[in-house]
């Protein structure tokens, strides 16, 4: 593909990684108008599971004809589980760090399920993405570095399942789209819902309280969504994956330019000294060899 025919692809990943990166900013005007993240999550992934049975009505028979998928299932809904809470309770920049650690899981992950086995590279990759972990976690006040608060844990666990999804994308290659797109779609669903419903049960997630003035951004919400993951689908299909994950990067910089406009983030020299290192192992990761991105 020409520079010219790669442009309308990069541009789809870009509009993907664009509402992502500001995704924190609707789901905490919904937050305020009574509607959880994780509701909110339930809402828009269960619109976009309705959409694929409407486009193909079989594609449920995949789920039953491979079980594995129910594997994806879990893994991409508690991947939007860990992301969509923590950005909207947590520091924007911070929660994206964290997330983005997925490179340096997935050494790890492909390691156990595909028999990967590291790379010195790999590895090096992996003590880079973990040093600046080290870095961005730890405050002047506590010891050692350890997550500071439940937007920490989320932001890991979001980003080790956003990588367990992507190795078994890898491993689930021959099964077909539809299916693998209603497990990812019908995940975000499920896994939210519940996580909401524990979290009622535990009295850490309010019920339902949803304000007229929200449907808007709701509304909005739901076509963004729609249409980043028909654009990632769009651009990751047409360019290669090496050039799909650096692309996907620029998540970071839209995430981090709109913290920065609106106050949602604490961009101190320790989260930039760790963030920078973070970002450098994925850059790297996305070099070395092709990377399958998933939707989140």
């Amino acid at each position: 593909m020409n520079d010219r025919g790669a442009l309308l692809p990069a541009g789809a990943l870009v509009l993907n990684a664009f509402v992502w990166g500001v995704s924190w900013w609707p789901f905490r005007e919904l937050l305020g108008h009574g509607l959880h993240p994780l509701w909110a999550t339930v809402l828009i992934y269960g619109v976009a599971t309705l959409g694929v049975l409407a486009w193909r009505p079989q594609a449920w028979r995949g789920l039953l004809k491979y079980p594995a998928l129910l594997l994806l299932l879990a893994a991409a809904g508690l991947t939007n589980v860990g992301f969509n809470w923590a950005v909207t309770v947590g520091d924007v920049v911070r929660v994206v760090l964290l997330f983005y650690l997925m490179p340096a899981w997935s050494v790890l992950i492909a390691w156990a399920v595909l028999g990967e086995k590291p790379t010195p590279a790999s590895l090096f990759r992996l003590a880079l993405a973990l040093t600046g972990v080290v870095i961005v976690l730890k405050s002047p006040g506590t010891p050692w570095p350890v997550p500071q608060s439940a937007a920490d844990w989320l932001s890991l666990m979001g980003g080790l399942c956003f990588a367990v999804t992507n190795v078994l994308l890898r491993k689930l290659g021959s099964t077909p789209s539809e299916s693998r797109m209603l497990a990812m779609f019908g995940g975000g669903a499920v896994m939210a819902c519940a996580a909401a419903l524990a979290g009622m049960a535990w009295q850490i997630v309010p019920a339902p309280a949803f304000q007229a003035g929200g449907v808007g951004v709701a509304v909005g919400l739901c076509i963004a969504f729609l249409a980043s993951n028909t654009a990632l689908q769009y651009g990751a299909a047409r360019l290669a994956a090496s050039t799909t994950a650096l692309v996907m990067l620029t998540e970071i910089l839209f995430a981090s330019g709109s913290a920065a406009m609106l106050g949602a983030a604490d961009f101190s020299a320790r989260t930039l000294l760790g963030g920078s290192l973070i970002v450098l192992a994925a850059v790297l990761a996305a070099l070395a060899r092709p990377t399958q991105m998933g939707a989140k």
